[in-house]
């Protein structure tokens, strides 16, 4: 059951999806890149207000089923996640392959130290302030199966 549009902090907008092909390129070309064993992240920064995020997943990660189900996954990340991403950045997410047995919690324990690593962020401070309140500690998602 969804709320009114206004109550929705954690919603995936059109607004800050990457959505056309030339977005999602111009980002792989100019981003700065973060390599992890099951993820490429590429993020520039052209200033302005917003966030953008764009997840891919090629045929070289599976089935439609791994591919559809890891960029779920991912969008999931993304929605709880949303300090890691920070304003007036634009984000690509590029899967390499899927992790065997892909959940919240693994994707939450791959992306966010390297995250953190290589461009620092807030959620250290979020985690510190609420510590019983992390979203990736267990597998909490809707979308898994």
């Amino acid at each position: 059951m969804t709320g009114p549009r206004g109550e929705r902090p954690n919603r995936f907008a059109t607004a800050e999806r990457l959505r056309t092909d030339r977005e999602f390129r111009e980002v792989v070309r100019r981003g700065e890149r973060l390599t992890t064993p099951h993820y490429t992240v590429y993020r520039d920064s052209p200033g302005g207000g917003k966030r953008q995020v764009g997840v891919s997943a090629g045929k070289r990660a599976g089935g439609a089923v791994a591919r559809n189900r890891t960029k779920r996954l991912l969008r999931e990340f993304y929605r709880l996640h949303k300090d890691a991403f920070p304003a007036g950045t634009r984000t690509a997410i590029v899967v390499r392959k899927p992790p065997e047995g892909a959940a919240l919690s693994t994707v939450c324990a791959e992306l966010l130290p390297a995250m953190r690593r290589r461009w620092g962020g807030n959620e250290v401070l979020h985690e510190q302030k609420h510590p019983g309140n992390a979203p990736c500690g267990h597998e909490n998602s809707s979308s898994a199966s």
